[in-house]
Order: structure tokens, then sequence, then C-alpha cells
């Protein structure tokens, strides 16, 4: 079925209350779904509103992605992974044996995630019913197989797994490497329009924020949200937009004066006037261990 190119609105679910973006009438929905879990992961049903169709995205909990889509008569077809790691992709095989769904993810993580039926790769387009239109972008770093998903229409939204956080960035710990997540925040992310809203794979607000205002003390943006952010229901969280996270995001400030001259504190040996790369290699190195 065709995608509708100029469509006009983008519904946002959450647990507790729906934010809306008035404009006509709702073409897409996105349920943020707060698993509860230690590891503090988001999972996300993205709706075709006119027919239903649904895209599971990362579905750990798969008994929450289920039986929301039962209560609110969606239909699953599609499970879609942003990367490998077993808290993404844990809860698989049941919403597909409970749905018929295809697997869709990553065409370089046929090793690591079972069942793929299709393989995804920069630029290809995922349609769910006729309404929906979600661009896959190849975004290693976390993990050299990683996906993120853009919403295409008027209104934009980035489903970015452990790529991007709120006011933070994905490890590199298992599998993926810092020059490639800098790679793909310079030449992808970084270039999305300031209002795209940001849908993160883990709920980790409050403590990047600390993180940001340990390297900047003076981003007021930062600290004022610091208050709220720690009260926050994670049921209900707020959803940043990309030119909220160059103001408070660290990774994404890389030549405030403030954080290089932070930074040569915690590396003597840092260059003068270091480059961008070397400032969020060097960020990323210290968020490692704190």
């Amino acid at each position: 079925m065709p995608f509708v190119k100029n469509a006009n609105q983008l519904s946002v679910e959450n647990n507790a209350y729906p934010i809306t973006l008035q404009r006509t009438c709702i073409t897409m929905i996105i349920k943020q779904l707060w698993t509860g879990n230690s590891y503090r992961n988001f999972n996300y049903l993205v709706v075709c509103s006119e027919t239903g169709e649904t895209a599971a995205i990362d579905p750990l909990d798969h008994k929450q992605c289920l039986n929301t889509a039962k209560e609110n008569g969606w239909n699953i077809t599609k499970v879609i992974n942003t990367h490998e790691h077993a808290d993404h992709i844990g809860g698989n095989e049941v919403v597909i044996k409970s749905t018929g769904a295809s697997l869709l993810a990553h065409s370089g993580s046929k090793d690591s995630i079972n069942g793929i039926n299709i393989g995804l790769n920069d630029g290809d387009i995922v349609k769910l019913g006729n309404t929906v239109e979600l661009e896959v972008l190849n975004t290693p770093g976390h993990t050299m197989s990683h996906v993120c998903l853009l919403s295409l229409g008027d209104e934009k939204a980035l489903i970015c797994g452990d790529t991007l956080f709120n006011a933070g960035v994905g490890n590199c710990h298992n599998g993926g490497h810092p020059e490639e997540l800098y790679s793909t925040f310079k030449n992808k992310l970084a270039l999305l329009p300031d209002d795209t809203k940001i849908f993160p794979g883990h709920e980790y607000l409050s403590n990047n924020l600390e993180f940001t205002l340990d390297r900047e003390p003076s981003n007021k943006k930062a600290r004022k949200l610091l208050e709220t952010a720690r009260n926050q229901d994670p049921n209900s969280p707020l959803v940043t937009t990309l030119g909220l996270e160059k103001d408070i995001n660290t990774f994404l400030r890389l030549e405030n004066p403030e954080i290089i001259e932070q930074l040569k504190i915690s590396f003597p040996n840092l260059a003068e006037n270091p480059d961008p790369k070397s400032i969020f290699l060097k960020l990323r190195e210290l968020r490692n261990n704190w």
C-alpha cells in the first residue's frame, strides 16, 4: 500500500497518556513501553493508525508488547531489532510465535540474531500499513551491526536503540568501536533536523545529565532539566528532540570551551586545540568509568 508522503501528524503514546502533535489527523503511533527491568529498557510498538499494522522494536518484554497490541487491536506483523544484544532480542521468539511476524535486523547480524527474515541495510525503507515509512540508518559504534529507524513524513522521530540516549551515547564494550560511534554521530545523527524526536533503548536521563554537568558545570539547561528528570515517571518519560540534545548532551557539544578545558584537566597531554573526534573519544573514555 502507498505511504502518505505528506503525513501530517505523529502521535507518540506512552503508558500514561498520549503526546500528540496537533495538526489534522493521526498517521503514526509510537507506543513507548517501559520494561521496569534492571537494565531500564524501553520497547516500542510503531503503528499505522489506519490499518493497525504494527512493528515491535526490540521487544524484550514480550508479554507487555503482545498485551498492548491486543488491547488496542493492533496487528504485529514485523519484529525489528536495532542490534544483537540479549536485552534487545530476548523477546523475539515469543512475539514471532504468537503473531507470525517477520524478523528484520541489520544484514550483518545474521550470525548473531537467529531467524532473520529480512536483512536491513542503510537507506532501506520499512513500510507499515498505509501511513508509515521508517528509513533504516546504518549506525555502527555501540555494535558494528546496529540500525536506527527514522520516521519519514512531516514529523521526524528516531528510534535509536543504544546509539543515542537522552543526554548520552551508547558504550562500545560488547562488539562496538568508539571511532565508529563518532563517525555515526558526525555523519548521520548530527545532520538530522533539530525537531527530530528521540526514542532511545534505555532510560538513563538523570545519570547522563549528571555526566554533562560534571563536564560542563555551567550548563544551566542541563541543570534545570536534572531537577525534574530525577523524579520523572519512566512510564511517561520526557521525549527529547535532537535540538534539545545539542544543548544538554556532552557528546553533541564537542566545541564547547568549558568541556575542552575540563578534558585537559583529565588528559594533560591533550592537544591545545583538539579536534572534535579526539574530544568525543576522550569523553567516551571518561564515561566508561564514570
